[in-house]
């Protein structure tokens, strides 16, 4: 238990008696909802103030259909997911049928050639950059912009880590040791890589699974926490794909969407903290600096997005577990990655960094806790700029976790994962896909997790698009609005060489 909070640089100390409450945003009704037999007390309080908003959270179908005959999960575990995962036997598990795992992830450009058009296909889609109905026309041509704009300045970072991102290596790696694992546990399936913006891409997969002949899928996004964001997008550009194909239709399928709460997962990390601890010369004194990858604070407010909540509790197990091991460093959790001018989760990690240097922290360890593969985020954003802010604010020793990567004990747990998974395989209503009804509509998480999860209670509200009046939604989509109509006037002005800036002489060369 821990003794301190820094109040104003969200630094926890690991060493207290006392008992924190459990935030607003995670109520005894979304206890029940995420683990109905658990009855911890959560200290997610001391990570940071949570969305009076946000009052349930998603977990994975693998843990929330039937509990207590599916998982061993005990009241002193707090909410740890522990596996129950059958023995190794000499039969298979699944008798005469072909398994299939898809593994859906991010993607990213393997040279400087592919980073132009991956960012074209990242702000693409209407699930990173939302725009209003009125103006979704506009989506494609304002992802060439922005690919165009930001493309020289991602070369730069790319270049910097070797030329190309090396997601796809990684996780070619973690299918072919997943694989492994699941044979070795009598289930011999196939595993697939599905990348949501660059090659393979996810129809890509979807295709070698046909001809395959897959009749049971599980699909199981590489994020531990589920966001609308990363597992969400991934999962609408499947159901999309679902409904326009009989195979797919017919083909029994489930969905892990979320996994931060398993414990094979949560040891894994704890594993690697306590290895990096011990290269510091005082490992006692340094500070675990956990950075998140961060979504807009509109996802989670307005649109119900658990990413927050999960995100808290997995520090919150991570924690739990060193503390089992006598680890009671001080800890932080902070969100990194953001882009424009909307205001993302907060605490901002150059911001948290800059105060713990302030705050006379000398030894920082970074934490990837979003991150199971190295790629951009972790090897340029994480080991080259927020190191050198560290050592600019007066941190003297800085350390990184490497991410999981295909570390033996996490990939015995997702197989572990797949396996529990496998009872619930068709699951879904496909009366609904027979009747190519629109399952997973643009923007409305509740239809995107009742999709995959027919027992789910009570999910977050729908998104919000657009509203009226005077509310911080519609100035928002405003304010974009009134840019967005300048910068057409100002390029129509360049390109045509007349208009008002011109009658003016504004603009006297372009005449």
């Amino acid at each position: 238990m821990r003794s301190s909070r820094i109040q104003s640089s969200t630094w926890y100390s690991a060493s207290s008696s006392s008992t924190f409450p459990r935030p607003p945003c995670l109520t005894s009704a979304s206890r029940h909802c995420r683990l109905s037999i658990s009855q911890r007390v959560s200290r997610i309080s001391l990570l940071s103030s949570c969305s009076s908003g946000l009052s349930k959270t998603q977990l994975s179908v693998s843990t929330q259909r039937n509990e207590q005959n599916l998982l061993s999960v005990g009241v002193g575990a707090d909410a740890l997911v522990t596996s129950n995962a059958p023995g190794v036997s000499n039969e298979p598990l699944v008798a005469e049928e072909k398994i299939g795992v898809l593994l859906l992830n991010l993607g990213g450009p393997e040279n400087l050639e592919d980073v132009q058009p991956f960012l074209f296909n990242l702000f693409a889609d209407p699930d990173i950059i939302r725009l209003p109905r009125l103006f979704q026309f506009l989506q494609k041509p304002l992802a060439q912009f922005i690919s165009v704009l930001r493309a020289p300045k991602s070369k730069e970072g790319y270049a910097s880590i070797g030329g190309g991102s090396p997601l796809r290596g990684i996780t070619d790696a973690q299918a072919e040791e997943l694989r492994k694992s699941l044979w070795a546990k009598n289930v011999p399936a196939k595993v697939y890589v599905g990348m949501r913006y660059w090659h393979p891409f996810t129809e890509e997969a979807i295709e070698q699974i046909k001809k395959d002949g897959i009749t049971k899928l599980v699909v199981l996004p590489l994020y531990p926490q589920f966001s609308i964001s990363t597992s969400g997008s991934s999962l609408r550009l499947l159901e999309s794909i679902f409904r326009d194909d009989e195979y797919l239709v017919n083909m029994q399928h489930t969905v892990i969407p979320s996994w931060y709460q398993r414990e094979g997962y949560i040891k894994a990390m704890a594993n690697l903290i306590e290895k990096e601890l011990q290269k510091f010369d005082h490992p006692e004194s340094v500070v675990i600096f956990f950075s998140a990858h961060g979504v807009p604070l509109a996802y989670v407010e307005e649109a119900g997005d658990p990413y927050k909540a999960e995100m808290e509790e997995c520090v919150d197990l991570i924690i739990e577990e060193l503390e089992k091991r006598k680890i009671t460093n001080a800890y932080s959790l902070a969100y990194q990655s953001r882009v424009g001018p909307v205001e993302w989760l907060k605490p901002y990690t150059d911001e948290t960094i800059i105060d713990l240097g302030r705050k006379g922290v000398k030894s920082l360890l970074a934490v990837p806790i979003s991150f199971v593969s190295e790629h951009i985020e972790t090897l340029e954003e994480i080991d080259v700029e927020y190191k050198e802010l560290a050592l600019e604010s007066g941190i003297e020793n800085w350390g990184r976790v490497p991410a999981l990567g295909c570390e033996p004990m996490f990939i015995s747990d997702l197989a572990d994962a797949v396996i529990e998974s496998l009872p619930y395989v068709g699951a879904m209503a496909v009366s609904n896909l027979e009747a190519r009804q629109s399952l997973v509509p643009l923007g409305s998480v509740e239809e995107l997790l009742a999709t995959y999860d027919s027992q789910r209670r009570e999910l977050p509200p729908p998104v919000t698009v657009w509203e009226w009046g005077w509310t911080k939604s519609a100035e928002t989509w405003n304010g974009r609005a009134a840019m967005l109509a300048v910068l057409m006037l100002l390029l129509l002005e360049v390109t045509t060489g007349e208009g008002f800036l011109h009658q003016w002489g504004i603009l006297p060369l372009f005449r």
